[in-house]
């Protein structure tokens, strides 16, 4: 395995890099061939490898190698991967392309990787994990308290309790994104025992399927039939592309445009905030169905033991409120304020570019920054976003503790502005308006789909003034 330094010294020229004359010679559309699970090769800085064998192995997941499959998949994997994992690659080398070309805006992403990565901020983890735990442990108290202890009928205590419960769940779902992302903890299985306790037991939501999930959408950012971030039919379409019933290459299945996804999307901008004050219901459902398949789940036992608990400890907890007015109004509060970082995840990707088909290896970077939208705030309200403000920043960079991304925000969008690329940025509000104008664009060319052009008054004063 040639090291990496012979590898950017040979992107530095733009050129076709040669390590080995003694390695064969596979051009880009024979490599194009192998392209699925039986058959999957992929390049890495002009090496080709057939990880064929390492698809059911691959602790990533099965999904971020078959969206590169008989494709360079340089940029996603030292996004994704620390130099030490190279060592891994050497028995699956069978070749070298013969007509590699790195792009330049590739190359500086890859020399921005190489400088962070020799400042050590891959590797500074701050002081974020234990505040936010400390601050987790805190709010779970609190609201256990204010159940437990107050014994008598007090509707506003015991809404309060609700309330505190939801920023826990958001807490915690900040902590399962960083530890999913990168070890908080140095220890592996500490780390792991951190994404079991603040996912499933704490949250009910399965950190396996979140990490499915998640990494399909970061490798295939705002891909219409690849990223399931944007797969939400039949509640919400983000472009009149998915009226055409695409398939989901995620849930492999076709999501159907019918009557009933047509009447639903038709009014989504006035739905969307509602149905988010309830998505937890969806990530509860996908974490049971995830775990009862078939598919290769790390640990299932100890995930599902987990997602056990959650459900163990939670009805529990609201049984011991005093009436079923109170227990009601407990959950649904909890529910709602945790719908605020369903919005959150939403904001970052409803407005941007969208496209059909799998990421690109060699315009990777772009889909990133071209499918994403940062949020501006104030330093001091970085805990409120939980790293998502700099979403930018994270797609790029997501082994990136959140306490670095302010800091590198400056160089990212030096970055962009020498290769005329999106640097997108609003505030909350106005993300908020951007999306939920976005959803209603939509919604307008749904109700057009085999209507001709007929409306109702009522349509056209609801959606000329809002």
């Amino acid at each position: 395995m040639p090291p990496p330094s012979l590898a950017d010294e040979g992107e530095k020229k733009g050129e076709t890099t040669t390590f080995s004359s003694a390695l064969p010679l596979i051009t880009s559309d024979e490599l194009r061939l192998h392209n699925t699970a039986t058959s999957l090769w992929l390049s890495i800085h002009g090496l080709v490898y057939d990880v064929t064998k390492w698809v059911p192995l691959h602790p990533g997941g099965d999904l971020p190698l078959l969206s590169f499959a008989g494709r360079d998949a340089t940029d996603p994997f030292l996004a994704y991967h620390p130099s030490s994992v190279h060592s891994y690659l050497t028995p699956y080398l069978i070749g070298r392309l013969s007509d590699r070309k790195v792009s330049p805006t590739s190359l500086s992403y890859r020399n921005l990787i190489g400088r962070f990565t020799s400042e050590g901020l891959f590797q500074k983890k701050g002081l974020v994990f234990p505040v936010s735990i400390l601050a987790t442990f805190l709010l779970l108290l609190t609201s256990v308290s204010l159940v437990i202890f107050v014994k008598e009928e007090s509707f506003f205590l015991h809404l309060l309790a609700g309330l505190v419960m939801g920023c826990c769940w958001i807490q915690s779902g900040w902590l399962g994104h960083d530890s999913g992302h990168y070890q908080v903890i140095p220890n592996p299985r500490l780390n792991r025992i951190v994404q079991i306790l603040t996912g499933n037991c704490l949250a009910g939501i399965s950190i396996a399927w979140w990490k499915r999930n998640h990494n399909a959408h970061h490798i295939a950012c705002n891909s219409l039939d690849h990223d399931p971030d944007l797969q939400h039919m039949p509640f919400f379409a983000v472009s009149s592309r998915l009226f055409s019933s695409i398939r989901s290459y995620f849930y492999e299945r076709t999501m159907k445009f019918d009557p009933f996804s047509k009447f639903l999307i038709s009014y989504q901008h006035i739905t969307f905030y509602p149905v988010m004050g309830f998505a937890r219901i969806n990530l509860f459902a996908q974490s049971i169905i995830l775990l009862l398949t078939k598919k290769n789940i790390p640990d299932r036992g100890i995930e599902i033991l987990g997602v056990l608990l959650f459900w163990v400890w939670y009805p529990m907890l609201v049984s011991c409120l005093p009436n079923w007015g109170e227990r009601i109004a407990f959950v649904i509060a909890s529910f709602n304020v945790t719908g605020i970082q369903h919005v959150q995840f939403c904001l970052n990707h409803f407005s941007s570019v969208v496209y059909l088909g799998a990421p690109g290896g060699n315009d990777w970077f772009e889909k990133q920054t071209m499918g994403s939208l940062n949020i501006s705030c104030s330093p001091y309200m970085d805990w409120f976003h939980g790293g998502l403000q700099f979403q930018i920043e994270h797609h790029l960079f997501p082994r990136l503790p959140r306490c670095h991304l302010r800091r590198v925000s400056p160089f990212v969008k030096e970055l962009c502005k020498k290769h005329n690329l999106p640097y997108d940025i609003a505030t909350f509000w106005e993300a908020n308006v951007r999306t939920v104008n976005s959803l209603r664009a939509a919604a307008i060319e749904a109700r057009k789909v085999g209507s001709g052009n007929g409306r109702n008054l009522v349509w056209e004063a609801v959606n000329t003034h809002g």
